[in-house]
């Protein structure tokens, strides 16, 4: 896992998040794919940190999920 970095580094990024979130918010994170890593944020605080992740990583996560 990378250092966390701002979110005005991507905030060019396509942002998706989950269709189980629904519309009350809740607890949810968004992601977004970029050149070799996966981005992820807390959808609650678009402009806190991100964290990224090699695209292994996630596809790893994703699976054991």
């Amino acid at each position: 896992m990378n250092i966390a970095e701002s979110s005005a580094v991507v905030s060019d990024l396509a942002w998706f998040k989950s269709s189980y979130s629904g519309t009350e918010g809740g607890d949810c994170v968004e992601v977004a794919a970029g050149t070799g890593v996966v981005h992820i944020r807390d959808s609650k605080a678009v402009a806190g940190p991100v964290i990224r992740v090699s695209q292994e990583a996630w596809a790893g996560f994703v699976g054991e999920a």
